[in-house]
């Protein structure tokens, strides 16, 4: 791709930066443009996802043709079928008429599926159709109808870990992900930072009047290269604007910046760093995998005791019959299956009781600390899911689902 093509694409959009792991996710989006091949955006929440699939839709030939973006995380799961495929009068309690749908209102152009990932198994299902026939159906009709809509989607959850977790169909995967694209995270963009903050602060300073923008020291320009924005541009831009409206200072070092908690290499505003430097978002997927551990093992703890447990009662049946034949009070039987080897110490058992404490103690523990990690995550964002839910990186929709099942008073 041509320097000045990208140049042109950067002025066009507003984008800002030159690392060169963006460059090449621009320069693919503009390559694939004028294709119809369906495309798959992953990235960190935060990046910019969203500007490809416009970069994608007005440099292709549907230009002319609608694009609509949805975010699939924010529709409840009774309501996203028919909010996609659209549904006909009477379907359900309140569908008082019909109902076009974004596959419909999307004929001829983009459809930009965001958060795909969030999808419910039986919704992904019905996007594979499309994806493979060019039909959907209605919900409330058996008549196919069919659509010549392009999809591009983006996702900011592991997809390998989702299909293998069964959350994720691998079929669908394969199908949306015809040319995949990837964000870099703004820490491995380098100086992009430096710069996108300089932009964010004279945006800011035009936008409400103030006499002079905030200029980084060099001090501080190293602060904001190295600090590892965990999330991304938007966090960015969020600190940028709080620093020009409440900061006294006009020039911006180190010292300044501490006082937003932007350290070297240190934790964030909106989602902080723990000790080594993951995230809450880090930590909240390692508590999910732990807690699947967990219960795996639970499971076949629960599954050993109950072979040792018949195995016991089989030696005890046999350690019976034998007594009853030493004292005469039944006839000596000719022979029976068990053996003096077969059996079983009861420490055994004294220690799979053990172990299933310890796993039932593992998982409370665990619920505990995801619930802990949600109300700190509600408390810093005064409470607003959506903000919450980025900084934990789950859905809006999965953190109402975890609120209510842990009981917890907003």
């Amino acid at each position: 791709m041509k320097e000045t093509n990208l140049s042109a694409l950067k002025t066009r959009y507003g984008i800002v930066g030159f690392s060169d792991k963006l460059e090449t996710a621009l320069a693919t989006a503009l390559q694939v443009s004028n294709t119809d091949l369906s495309v798959l955006i992953q990235g960190e929440s935060g990046v910019g996802k969203e500007i490809l699939p416009r970069i994608i839709h007005e440099h292709s030939r549907r230009s002319r043709g609608p694009y609509i973006a949805i975010n699939c995380g924010s529709i409840p799961e009774g309501t996203i079928d028919s909010e996609l495929f659209g549904h006909e009068k009477g379907a359900f309690t309140g569908a008082v008429g019909e109902r076009e749908g974004y596959f419909g209102a999307a004929d001829g152009g983009t459809l930009f599926l965001d958060e795909v990932g969030e999808l419910p198994l039986s919704t992904q299902a019905r996007l594979l159709r499309v994806l493979e026939t060019g039909e959907y159906i209605r919900v409330g009709s058996s008549e196919p109808r069919k659509t010549d809509v392009r999809i591009v989607a983006a996702t900011n959850v592991h997809m390998p870990s989702a299909i293998r977790d069964g959350r994720f169909r691998e079929d669908l995967f394969y199908r949306l992900s015809t040319i995949s694209i990837k964000m870099p995270p703004l820490r491995e963009r380098g100086r992009d930072a430096v710069l996108l903050f300089k932009k964010f602060a004279l945006e800011t300073a035009e936008k409400y009047n103030i006499p002079q923008p905030l200029h980084l020291t060099p001090e501080g320009e190293e602060v904001v290269k190295s600090y590892q924005w965990p999330g991304n541009v938007r966090q960015l831009k969020n600190i940028a604007e709080q620093m020009s409206i409440l900061s006294q200072e006009r020039e911006v070092g180190a010292e300044t910046l501490a006082k937003y908690d932007v350290l070297p290499g240190g934790g964030g505003t909106n989602v902080a760093l723990i000790g080594d430097g993951r995230t809450h978002r880090d930590y909240d997927k390692e508590i999910t995998w732990l807690a699947s551990a967990v219960l795996e093992l639970r499971k076949e703890v629960n599954e050993l005791k109950e072979m040792l447990n018949i195995h016991e009662n089989k030696t005890t049946t046999a350690r019976l019959l034998t007594e009853k034949q030493a004292t005469g009070t039944l006839p000596t039987a000719p022979s029976h299956d068990f053996t003096p080897t077969e059996q079983v110490h009861t420490d055994t058992f004294d220690d799979i009781e053990t172990a299933e404490e310890i796993v039932d103690s593992d998982i409370l523990n665990l619920e505990e600390m995801e619930r802990r990690n949600i109300i700190r995550a509600l408390e810093r964002n005064n409470h607003r899911r959506g903000k919450a839910a980025e900084e934990l990186g789950i859905s809006e929709r999965t953190l109402y689902r975890k609120i209510k099942e842990y009981g917890i008073e907003e």
